[in-house]
């Protein structure tokens, strides 16, 4: 199945980017391409024009600031994966990245496209909100950041307002004693999670003194909650489709996520 007839723009600057959202009505951005592209030609989205930031200098890349990484837009799942500054500062996002879809898809798609794309099996999501990253977003109104777990709205829908761009991440450092792990059930087709959990521990003295568990791929968005007895009861309407029912879905998030606990504190 082929999409419906759309105009193409290659900008060389944000501020071009956003002038084309706005001249364009019904226009898309495109960040990678590996989420929407598909989903066109499959009919279930449209867009009389596709604005590409692929050529936006300054839109990628991976920066220190302080205790924390900024992390560009289109930088690639391939590029955080192999991230010597990802790895070293936040463990748990390198590792969620490098399961992504094949190389392929990790060469090409992006943490902005993926977090803006908002799809409830996306393995980034899930990672994002356990760290308490923000996302930064440029719009006519000027710069706004956005916490990771008020982004996300509900299936494929963001906090972003008409005309906001998202230009980076921002996620923090972990603290001394932090361990984190991301374990998964991917699809077999489209290795999307069919469940992902991610957790973050904190170790003082030998003891777990806080942890935080998210769950993605069971709910329109991810759900984060204290313990993996909670999961349960936090995710009362669980998604189901022909290849996971809902509680089946409870079941492997409960079991990730005890798996998942155990892995990071062994890491903290």
């Amino acid at each position: 199945m082929y999409s419906e007839s759309f105009e193409y723009f290659r900008p060389r600057t944000l501020a071009e980017a956003a002038k084309l959202l706005k001249k364009h009505k019904g226009s898309r951005l495109l960040a990678g391409g590996h989420s929407l592209l598909p989903a066109m030609k499959f009919r279930l989205a449209t867009a009389k024009a596709l604005v590409d930031l692929g050529a936006i200098a300054g839109l990628s890349g991976i920066k220190v600031k302080g205790k924390t990484l900024e992390i560009g837009a289109t930088t690639t799942h391939a590029e955080i994966a192999a991230s010597p500054l990802v790895k070293k500062s936040c463990a748990i996002l390198s590792e969620a990245a490098s399961q992504i879809g094949d190389i392929q898809v990790r060469n090409r798609g992006t943490i902005g496209g993926s977090i803006a794309h908002a799809d409830p099996a996306a393995d980034l999501p899930t990672v994002l909100v356990a760290l308490g990253a923000t996302v930064v977003a440029k719009g006519p109104k000027g710069v706004r950041k956005i916490r990771a777990e008020n982004f996300f709205v509900d299936l494929f829908t963001t906090a972003l307002k008409a005309g906001e761009i998202v230009t980076s991440v921002v996620v923090p450092s972990y603290r001394k004693g932090t361990g984190g792990a991301y374990f998964k059930h991917p699809h077999p087709a489209s290795r999307y999670a069919v469940i992902g959990v991610a957790v973050l521990v904190q170790m003082e003295a030998g003891k777990v003194s806080l942890s935080r568990i998210v769950v993605g791929g069971a709910s329109p968005t991810p759900v984060a909650v204290d313990s993996p007895e909670d999961i349960a009861g936090a995710i009362s309407d669980p998604l189901s489709d022909t290849y996971a029912s809902g509680e089946f879905r409870v079941h492997l998030a409960t079991v990730l996520a005890q798996r998942a606990l155990a892995t990071a504190a062994d890491r903290a």
